[in-house]
């Protein structure tokens, strides 16, 4: 038997935009009026002796031309798409009225239209008249995706505009992810004072002559670099060279004693000759150019709540370009090591003493193995591991700043200071016959992105 008539209007409306309850219940009442026999003729009747309800219904042909309006504002396939409904489940005789109401309106429009899949894949759009100078040479090899009937395809397709990405060393960014994660105070630092804050950088070149240890050949052009890289991510840059171990400490404290309320961050870099020491939290000491070791743990304990208040709960970064020990690092062999980077290591110099190399105190001793509270907002960025070399070229600086340098003017704009430091790593650990990896200790509880 044929589907009843609101089964038939159900499936004409499941195939057009907005459902079948769009429809609505007054085009299956002129369906059904249009649906009915007529009845048999008696003879003439006047229009005002027809039954009311006849009346105010109207004809057959007012019903099927009633219901071709109703279906007109569906869009162009609503029509043809219920006519071909009604023929193949047999209901020819309202669709020939359907057809007939429509061929008085709209001659033209008699034959059905053809049904146009959905794409749902990627397609290449090319339009049949050019009407104005279009970007697809900038997009390059980008095809659109369109959803949806021919028929509902816009004029001019006006795709997204994406960001560049880059693909090379640390592999493919979300750009906007990022972008809110910089947004999120819960999640990320606010660098957002003018200056940013103190950057501090000790650069010892020249040391004492009792003290054995070599002039540091290079490592002005490392300071320069970060000088200059400082100032660009808005940090008030001071520099302080050839500071003995003593005037390390000084220098360091007065630093941690000044007002940091206004600002937001606070940088230490510290250029030197470096060696083992007793930790409990940070390892590695770096030398005064007196030969004096001052333990890095005891550098970054000057900046802790109790002795810079003024900096509770904002960054407090460390970059510290020394040796962590004597150990010299052959690495092993992999497939993808570059022939550029296999280059002579003849002028390289360590920045590295025996772990008993320089004289020290009861004093000293005891302030390099101090504990340190419980850290927060602190990151340590060695050049180095624990207990190995770190190299660096009298003409062209550190392996380790040259990098650092190099990654944070490409990348500081979009990814957070993690990140940064993963992409040195990465980048010095390819370098050289002797191999090196920086590492650090990072006790930061957001995410922090440079000002740019």
């Amino acid at each position: 038997s044929a589907p009843s008539p609101r089964v038939l209007v159900h499936r004409a409306g499941s195939t057009l935009p907005g459902g079948p309850s769009a429809l609505g219940r007054r085009c299956y009442h002129h369906f059904r009026l249009a649906a009915r026999p007529l009845p048999r003729s008696t003879g003439p009747r006047s229009a005002d002796r027809r039954p009311p309800a006849q009346q105010h219904a109207g004809t057959r042909r007012d019903q099927a031309r009633q219901l071709v309006i109703d279906l007109e504002t569906r869009g162009r396939q609503a029509l043809p798409l219920f006519i071909s409904c009604l023929e193949d489940t047999g209901q020819h005789t309202l669709a020939s009225f359907l057809r007939a109401s429509r061929q008085e309106r709209d001659p033209e429009a008699i034959r059905p239209l053809p049904l146009t899949p959905f794409v749902l894949g990627p397609v290449g759009l090319q339009p049949e008249k050019p009407t104005a100078v279009t970007s697809q040479a900038a997009l390059g090899n980008l095809s659109p995706v369109v959803l949806g009937p021919e028929e509902l395809w816009p004029a001019k397709l006006r795709p997204e505009v994406l960001r560049p990405v880059d693909s090379s060393s640390g592999g493919f960014r979300d750009v906007c992810a990022q972008d809110g994660v910089r947004g999120n105070v819960d999640l990320a630092y606010v660098l957002d004072a003018e200056p940013c804050g103190h950057c501090l950088i000790i650069n010892n070149v020249n040391f004492s002559s009792t003290s054995g240890l070599s002039a540091r050949n290079g490592s002005n052009i490392d300071c320069a670099k970060l000088q200059h890289r400082f100032c660009s991510l808005h940090f008030t840059v001071e520099v302080k060279p050839d500071l003995t171990a003593k005037e390390m400490l000084l220098a360091l404290a007065e630093l941690a004693q000044r007002d940091h309320s206004a600002l937001d961050c606070c940088v230490v870099v510290i250029l030197s000759h470096g060696c083992q020491a007793s930790h409990l939290q940070f390892p590695g000491a770096v030398y005064g150019t007196d030969g004096y070791p001052v333990p890095v743990e005891r550098v970054v304990n000057i900046f802790n709540g109790t002795s810079c208040p003024s900096l509770g709960g904002k960054p407090k970064l460390f970059f510290i370009q020394a040796c962590g020990g004597e150990q010299k690092d052959h690495g092993f062999e992999v497939a993808s090591a570059c022939p550029e980077d296999r280059t002579s290591g003849h002028n390289l110099e360590p920045d590295a003493t025996p772990f008993q190399g320089g004289p020290r105190t009861s004093d000293d001793q005891v302030d390099a193995v101090s504990s340190l509270p419980t850290p927060s907002d602190i990151l340590v960025s060695y050049s180095t591991f624990p207990g190995f070399v770190s190299w660096r070229d009298p003409k062209s600086g550190s392996w380790y700043v040259e990098t650092l340098d190099h990654i944070l003017g490409r990348w500081a704009p979009t990814e957070d200071l993690q990140s940064l430091l993963l992409r040195v790593a990465n980048a010095v650990s390819e370098r050289g016959i002797y191999k090196q990896i920086p590492g650090c200790f990072n006790f930061l509880r957001k995410k922090l992105f440079f000002k740019t």
